[in-house]
């Protein structure tokens, strides 16, 4: 499965952005991860595309929301009250496993700049 992430950009803190990560079949469980500069790459949200169920790290819960359309098998990453701490390159990445470690994932996208300016 091939995934092309889109909807970054440079936006204030405080505003919305929403990702998006187009998937080229079906999938069984899709993730989100960040990587800041100088930082290791960290897991952000999942969800299990059939059940719809969802995690999130802690420094996003109650301000992003993952969700699938399974028609079009892409998932997306609405992000709201964005902080400058969420600046980060955020991937998708799909695998067979609802899970927060990166190694159960086995395709990645190829990323998307997310910039918060305060």
């Amino acid at each position: 499965v091939q995934l092309q992430a889109s909807g970054g950009g440079l936006v204030q803190a405080g505003g919305s952005l929403r990702l998006s990560c187009a998937a080229s079949g079906r999938t069984s469980n899709m993730g989100w991860f960040r990587q800041a500069p100088g930082k290791e790459r960290e897991f952000v949200a999942v969800i299990n595309t059939a059940f719809g169920s969802k995690d999130y790290a802690d420094a996003v819960k109650g301000r992003f929301t993952v969700s699938r359309d399974n028609v079009d098998d892409t998932v997306y990453l609405q992000m709201s009250s964005l902080k400058p701490e969420d600046t980060a390159v955020y991937y998708c990445a799909t695998g067979r496993f609802f899970a927060r470690r990166q190694s159960v994932f086995d395709s990645w996208g190829q990323g998307t700049q997310v910039t918060v300016s305060s």
